[in-house]
């Protein structure tokens, strides 16, 4: 009987297509479920501003970062903000111990100078450009929304993002101050058990979503 050995060490291992662990990439996406039904558990605010910390390094053009959050915690808030979602939204935002309205702030333009000093002048040229400031400031708080979800995972949480809503009414109701310009709402939390009375659907593979030329 051979009484020989491999060294581990000389095996020409394919490397790994992730720089992270299996589990991380599990909690972030393969066994993440969207949520609609949550625990009583708070969601404190030096959370929610924990995320928002990490997630605001994620790139956005010129670095305008637009994403704005409007936290909804109150009953009165809630009924307000529930007034404007979707029939089938309605009662998630009110069941949920905390409702976020993501935003994007068309003024994102008056942090230039700050933010991006080298374009400082971009500023004062669209000041008088509210459309381009607009098409700029939802493309990129679109993409920091994304930033935001895979962030609020990385923290333990649960969310359930919605985009069933009247989103000029949100808008009226909420910002007319400030003119940020309502996206989508996410509901946050944490859950026990199974999450969803749904098996997990389908996603399309690389060959059907990604072209090469």
């Amino acid at each position: 009987m051979s009484t020989d050995t491999t060294v581990l060490d000389g095996l020409d291992f394919p490397a790994p297509a992730l720089a992270v662990a299996d589990d991380v990439a599990d909690l972030l996406f393969r066994e993440a479920r969207s949520v609609h039904h949550f625990t009583d558990e708070e969601v404190t605010d030096q959370e929610i501003a924990a995320v928002y910390d990490l997630v605001k390094w994620g790139p956005t053009a010129i670095n305008i970062v637009p994403l704005r959050l409007l936290l909804v915690r109150t009953p009165e808030a809630r009924a307000r903000l529930a007034a404007h979602m979707g029939e089938g939204n309605r009662e998630r935002v009110l069941a949920a111990p905390l409702s976020i309205v993501v935003a994007a702030d068309t003024r994102f333009h008056t942090h230039i100078p700050v933010l991006m000093p080298p374009y400082a002048a971009m500023a004062e040229s669209l000041e008088d450009n509210e459309p381009t400031r607009e098409q700029m400031a939802r493309t990129n708080a679109t993409l920091q929304a994304g930033y935001l979800l895979v962030g609020l995972r990385a923290a333990g949480l649960s969310v359930g993002p919605m985009s069933g809503m009247d989103a000029a009414g949100i808008d009226a109701e909420f910002f007319t101050e400030n003119g940020w310009k309502a996206l989508m709402v996410f509901n946050v939390g944490r859950t026990e058990g199974s999450t969803t009375p749904h098996p997990r659907g389908e996603r399309l593979t690389y060959q059907q979503a990604a072209l090469t030329v």
